[in-house]
């Protein structure tokens, strides 16, 4: 079982790994472009921000932190870009159930632009005040290296960083979800506690990390829990967003995940009642 389990585990992040280095060079190369269109207007931060949270990974996310700490994103287009991304679990959904995936981005996607102008509007309402941007620093315009991405983004960026850690929760995931099956009829189990679920996918999606995430991408692979834990999940945790945020303004941080809960406790909720 645990060597079914480990090359389970491996040709998931083999395919993650391909995502990872293609979306980022992607956004490597296009950044300052992304970065001209995104910061002309408001309606264009929040659609472009849900756009950006759609891109699998983290590096989207900060992107978009980079460009409020530094007075050039708003905070809806902010919360915007964290309900709409999944993180890295956004990579694995692709390589265990594309058209899952693919369904929860175009939601997110909405949820996203909808949530960032209800957040602009009730931020304005209660004169939510934001933390004090950066003094913007100007750097000379540095040509895409081919030598460079490879080392520091590649190596020593998805690598090292990301895909060791990765790999272990999802191989640790697909472990304790067979064993559990061997051991206890979760069939029977998890359908009475849905709303449980909802609830604890949302507490979960606080803590600023793909991983825990990924226990409920493999229950709903398994069909064990129903879409609306998974599209929870989705929208509640942004992965490692929260990280370059929280060293910014601890209170921005709060305020954002606040609106995220909110937002993806009242969607999974709805959707639960109707037994989606």
């Amino acid at each position: 079982m645990i060597q079914q389990v480990f090359f389970e585990a491996l040709k998931i992040i083999l395919i993650v790994t391909f995502l990872m280095i293609f979306v980022e060079w992607l956004q490597i190369k296009f950044k300052d472009k992304i970065k001209r269109v995104i910061t002309k207007n408001k309606k264009n931060q929040i659609i472009g921000g849900s756009f950006l949270g759609i891109i699998p990974g983290c590096i989207t996310t900060f992107f978009a932190v980079n460009l409020y700490s530094h007075g050039l994103m708003g905070f809806g287009a902010l919360v915007a870009i964290m309900l709409a991304t999944a993180g890295d679990e956004a990579f694995v959904m692709l390589a265990m159930m594309p058209k899952t995936a693919f369904l929860i981005f175009g939601i997110c996607f909405v949820v996203g632009i909808i949530g960032g102008f209800l957040a602009d509007k009730i931020a304005k309402k209660i004169k939510l005040k934001r933390a004090k941007p950066c003094v913007i620093e100007t750097h000379k315009k540095v040509e895409f290296n081919t030598k460079h991405f490879l080392k520091k983004h590649v190596w020593g960026h998805i690598i090292k960083k990301h895909i060791p850690k990765l790999f272990l929760w999802i191989f640790f995931s697909l472990l304790i979800v067979e064993i559990l099956l061997q051991r206890f009829d979760l069939v029977a189990i998890l359908p009475k506690n849905v709303l449980l679920l909802i609830l604890l996918a949302a507490l979960i999606g606080i803590i600023p990390e793909s991983g825990p995430h990924l226990i409920f991408l493999t229950l709903f692979a398994e069909g064990l829990i129903p879409f609306s834990v998974l599209l929870t999940s989705s929208i509640v945790q942004d992965g490692h967003g929260l990280l370059p945020l929280l060293s910014y303004s601890v209170k921005d941080t709060i305020k954002v995940k606040i609106f995220n809960v909110i937002f993806g406790l009242t969607i999974g909720l709805f959707l639960f009642l109707i037994g989606v």
